[in-house]
């Protein structure tokens, strides 16, 4: 038996990187995972792989996402766990030559998608009793940078939104946390380590970037994930979880 065997879990941005990561380790520890995303092929492609349904769904659009929670329950007949992973980091640019469109578009996906994962889920774990939401986060929502104004905001939203959320539903038993992973190596951070004028410098720069060496894995933040949304943290609720080596300690 799996630490999520016969739960039902949705995992939104899980066609690629952290969300793909999480899908398939909930898959394997038992669970039936809805596969949302926009990238309907990568999205398709995985859902077949782990034994999964794919639900399109643009987490900018507040009726995209009910209708897409909606036909998950419909489907599945519950919904136990809400991972709403999509997210992007937008342009760098420090606040005054940073464009407004960079700002919208930070803030709808990263911030306004969780929100609207959250309203729409909550009315179905509250008529089940019970459910668990875990909404990805990240360090510079604890530690601000510069450079990354709307990254830096919408991560920071998402994290009090997060326990906002916890307090409120904790007498229906909906658990709420969050991950604050810090720099994670992936395809999307491959890519642009490469295309920097020192590639090996810039690797290196990432490796010694917290106080345990290396960078943070997408496994060892799907281990996390899986944590927090299995009975093995039945009693926590309303965190926001560094995963960064002790970055956020310093």
């Amino acid at each position: 038996m799996g630490k999520l065997s016969g739960r039902i879990a949705i995992v939104t941005g899980a066609a690629s990187g952290i969300g793909r990561g999480c899908a398939e380790l909930f898959a394997r520890e038992g669970a039936t995972v809805v596969v949302a995303d926009v990238q309907q092929k990568a999205g398709r492609e995985l859902a077949e792989t782990i034994g999964g349904s794919f639900e399109y769904v643009d987490v900018t659009d507040p009726a995209s996402v009910e209708a897409m929670i909606g036909r998950a329950a419909e489907r599945h007949g519950r919904i136990d766990i809400l991972m709403n992973n999509a997210g992007i980091d937008g342009a760098q640019a420090n606040t005054a030559d940073s464009s407004l469109e960079n700002w919208d578009r930070v803030l709808a996906i990263n911030l306004n998608g969780v929100y609207y994962g959250m309203k729409y889920v909550l009315p179905y774990m509250v008529d089940q009793k019970g459910g668990v939401i875990l909404n990805t986060a990240s360090t510079v929502g604890l530690n601000a940078m510069g450079a990354l104004p709307a990254y830096s905001a919408s991560k920071a939203g998402v994290i009090h939104l997060t326990k906002a959320v916890a307090i409120e539903n904790a007498l229906h038993r909906i658990r709420v946390n969050a991950i604050c992973p810090s720099v994670v190596l992936s395809p999307l951070l491959e890519h642009f380590i490469a295309n920097t004028p020192d590639p090996e410098g810039a690797r290196q720069g990432f490796e010694m970037l917290n106080p345990l060496p290396g960078m943070v894995t997408i496994e060892a933040v799907a281990k996390s994930a899986l944590f927090l949304v299995s009975d093995d943290s039945e009693f926590i609720t309303a965190v926001a979880l560094p995963i960064d080596g002790g970055y956020t300690a310093r």
